[in-house]
């Protein structure tokens, strides 16, 4: 499994617009071939912090959804934010799997 972890800082004045963006993609990104799981998540000690946590079965089905234009236009939305995104990857395995091919990715952009 390939877990995708998005933090972000919004403008305080645009949190509600960014927030109802990201909501209403998140159930479409949800459908997505090889999406296990993915939540949109605020932080409890500060509500501008916002995050979104995405589980995929292959590093192909992230590779897909990274290159959709859903993610193209979470992209788009991501232009309301305070300062820019950090985005990081971890390959997660559960105990017996194969450890051989374990590489995480970090990037930010």
């Amino acid at each position: 499994m390939i877990l995708l972890i998005i933090r972000m800082k919004v403008i305080p004045e645009k949190r509600m617009e960014l927030s109802q963006a990201i909501a209403s993609l998140v159930v479409s990104i949800r459908t997505e071939s090889g999406c296990a799981r993915y939540y949109f998540c605020q932080s409890i000690e500060d509500e501008n912090e916002l995050c979104l946590l995405g589980e995929w079965n292959t590093r192909e089905d992230l590779k897909s959804h990274l290159e959709s234009e859903r993610f193209r236009i979470l992209r788009g939305a991501l232009n309301l934010l305070e300062k820019p995104y950090d985005m990081t990857f971890y390959a997660v395995f559960s105990p017996g799997e194969d450890e051989g091919d374990l590489t995480g990715a970090h990037r930010r952009r």
